[in-house]
């Protein structure tokens, strides 16, 4: 990936950054590359996630899912993956972002009517199941798991024919795959899973799908020859640098607002990724999903006019599939006949772009060459750089969440899984209602 901050200078927004200033945090980074190369060095946790490119074996992949990728010798037409957070965010930005070869389902929360209506529009014949927890102990997933396993019950479907499992060493899923003989794959140690989308983790629903592992990790591998000790001469540092630069000057969100619809879900992706690994001791930026063109028409208003709180970080393809706009005999409508609808989406970016700068709000440019497995595997790597950076520049640990363990022990208190002082907390709830 490219990345373009001069729309982040001082002499452009306000808060910006200095280039006097970002040549004093440049020996900052220096220092902070040093201690990410010593954790990568030693297979640090946390750190362990940015040898990913050299370590996940693409085969050992493939050959895991193929048991269940096939239905009396015919590729299956869709498959189920459930986790929660980053057991299922990298695997769905890889998919959606790639088009894989299958229908591919993410049960990620446990809304009854959501789960139930995406089992309902499965064809259980030729669906294939992947279940990913490192624990094998999170309720969302296991319930999800569980509601699945019963629907395959009911139509008839053998589960065990179906299910591979990604996790931990031990724990009730690794039990299950053991008792069944389901395929198993590791969740890799020392990996959190918002960092773990290069991993088993989220390659599983992109191998069954014919996604070229390859050519993902390939891109990775050469995002991360291009971690230096300076910011100016490494794209992932630069970001991680200016972001948190900016956060020190006030500006506490980061709206993520990618110019191609198969990012979306990417834009969903970071947002765990920048929040939950930020977001200690008061600091951080709060992250906002966005996507181009659309949000110029329900969010730009606010980048441009409100408060002086938000970098707007675009990302872009430079090249793009084609289709022309036809020809129209509305005079008005005259000079968008003929034109490529990417030159119109293209134009869209840059004046959005050239819109907050002329406010005077800060935004940086992240290109990539095309949306295509090399280019977003260089991406994703980049940007979990870009977090490791920040989290050193800013002092805090970027590999923990002790915020959502504490959830975690509440909702499993509160339905009868263990005693858990925070479910106590649960029910000292205060409150001030305003009923009809």
């Amino acid at each position: 990936m490219d990345v373009d901050i001069a729309n982040a200078l001082s002499s452009v927004a306000s808060p910006g950054v200095s280039r006097e200033a970002l040549d004093r945090l440049d020996d900052r980074v220096a220092r902070a590359h040093d201690r990410i190369e010593a954790g990568r060095a030693d297979d640090d946790h946390g750190y362990a996630a940015l040898n990913l490119p050299d370590r996940t074996d693409p085969d050992a992949i493939r050959a895991a899912v193929e048991p269940i990728a096939r239905v009396d010798g015919e590729a299956i037409e869709a498959l189920v993956t459930i986790g929660i957070g980053g057991s299922a965010l990298g695997a769905a930005t890889i998919v959606d972002a790639l088009d894989p070869e299958l229908e591919t389902v993410f049960l990620d929360n446990v809304d009854p009517a959501w789960v139930a209506d995406r089992i309902e529009s499965l064809p259980l014949e030729r669906t294939a199941v992947a279940v990913v927890s490192r624990s094998g102990t999170t309720a969302e997933t296991l319930a999800n798991f569980l509601v699945v396993r019963e629907a395959f019950d009911s139509a008839g479907v053998d589960w065990t024919d179906r299910t591979i499992v990604t996790t931990g060493e031990s724990g009730p899923l690794r039990e299950l795959a053991d008792a069944h003989d389901l395929p198993a794959l590791d969740v890799p140690d020392g990996v959190p899973g918002r960092f773990s989308a290069l991993s088993a983790v989220g390659l599983v629903a992109a191998a069954a799908g014919n996604l070229d592992l390859d050519a993902l990790l390939a891109g990775a591998a050469a995002e991360a020859e291009t971690l230096t000790g300076s910011l100016f001469e490494c794209p992932a540092y630069a970001y991680g640098a200016t972001a948190h630069a900016l956060a020190t000057r006030g500006v506490r969100v980061n709206a993520f607002m990618p110019y191609a619809e198969s990012l979306e879900t990417t834009a969903e992706w970071f947002a765990q990724l920048w929040a939950e690994s930020l977001g200690k001791d008061g600091l951080g930026q709060t992250p906002v999903r966005a996507l181009g063109a659309t949000d110029q028409h329900s969010q730009l208003q606010l980048y441009r006019a409100g408060p002086r709180n938000t970098l707007v970080t675009f990302v872009a393809p430079r090249e793009r599939s084609d289709l022309a706009i036809p020809e129209t005999d509305v005079a008005e409508l005259s000079y968008l006949g003929g034109t490529p609808l990417a030159d119109l989406l293209d134009a869209e970016f840059r004046a959005t772009e050239a819109s907050l700068a002329a406010a005077g709000r800060p935004t940086v440019r992240i290109e990539i060459e095309r949306v295509d497995a090399f280019e977003l595997g260089g991406l994703l790597y980049g940007l979990e750089a870009a977090c490791v950076l920040a989290g050193e520049l800013s002092g805090v640990n970027a590999f923990d969440q002790p915020a959502v363990e504490w959830a975690k022990k509440a909702t499993r208190g509160l339905l009868g899984g263990g005693e858990f002082a925070e479910a106590d907390a649960v029910a000292e709830k205060d409150t001030l209602r305003v009923e009809r």
